[in-house]
């Protein structure tokens, strides 16, 4: 399945936060998104997921979702967004209900989701006894468990210290080389862009725009944390949002 933004134009109010973006992902590919604070990276995941009409463009996809595949297209948050009342395998279990599985199939999507995920010993697990990277895999298996062809990634890891970070990102690697899974990756972190996409989308400052799109030649999984070709990628990404981000900041600045 194939996803693809359009002249995408859009603004709230007198504020324009996008003008003519356009991108697409394709089947197994992973897009980073990245851009100066308030460059409309968020705006732009929710317009690809629906959330939003934009004011100008469309969104297109082509192409069959898995089999099986109860939602196509497929959000996970910043925000954990766990119920505190139900354990580790009750959260990845809610988006299976009401959808007319019956329990064996529901069961069996829960254990590879959490076995995708890493975490099979936790499944009886409270949020609450969980660390904030533990929190973040129960999240991610939730998506998973519908069998997305899609994943809309929204700062997934901002919250986590850089040793969870970094997990999480190897996690990430291995369940994007696992199959088909595509992805939309919007994220501040540079060494995170380049870490794990394809194609990384440049958006100027506010209203957003194309300033460039970059691409990782190098294979997934042969990148690592600390290689210096990704650093030296990472630093020119930052050489091309560096003056739009300061003039950012003294924007909003009191």
């Amino acid at each position: 399945m194939q996803l693809a933004a359009h002249g995408i134009t859009h603004r709230y109010g007198p504020l324009a936060v996008l003008e003519n973006v356009s991108l697409s992902v394709g089947e197994g590919e992973v897009v980073a998104v990245v851009g100066p604070s308030g460059c409309g990276k968020s705006t732009l995941l929710r317009i690809l997921g629906g959330l939003e009409a934009p004011d100008a463009g469309r969104i297109t996809a082509e192409g069959a979702p898995p089999a099986g595949s109860l939602n196509p297209i497929t959000y996970v948050f910043q925000d954990f967004a766990l119920l505190p009342w139900r354990s580790v395998a009750g959260n990845v279990r809610l988006p299976l209900e009401g959808r007319g599985l019956d329990a064996a199939e529901r069961d069996e999507r829960v254990r590879d989701a959490l076995q995708r995920t890493g975490l099979t010993d936790f499944a009886k697990a409270w949020p609450k006894q969980l660390s904030g990277g533990m929190k973040q895999r129960v999240g991610i298996a939730r998506a998973l468990a519908v069998q997305p062809a899609i994943l809309l990634m929204d700062e997934p890891l901002s919250a986590l210290d850089g040793q969870t970070r970094e997990l999480l990102m190897d996690d990430l690697v291995r369940l994007h080389d696992e199959g088909a899974l595509s992805t939309v990756y919007v994220t501040h972190n540079l060494d995170e862009a380049v870490r794990l996409a394809d194609r990384i989308l440049v958006l100027s400052r506010r209203p957003g725009t194309i300033r460039a799109v970059v691409d990782i030649a190098r294979p997934r999984a042969e990148r690592a944390a600390g290689d210096p070709m990704l650093a030296a990628q990472a630093k020119d990404l930052w050489a091309l949002i560096r003056a739009d981000a300061e003039a950012a900041d003294r924007e909003l600045a009191p």
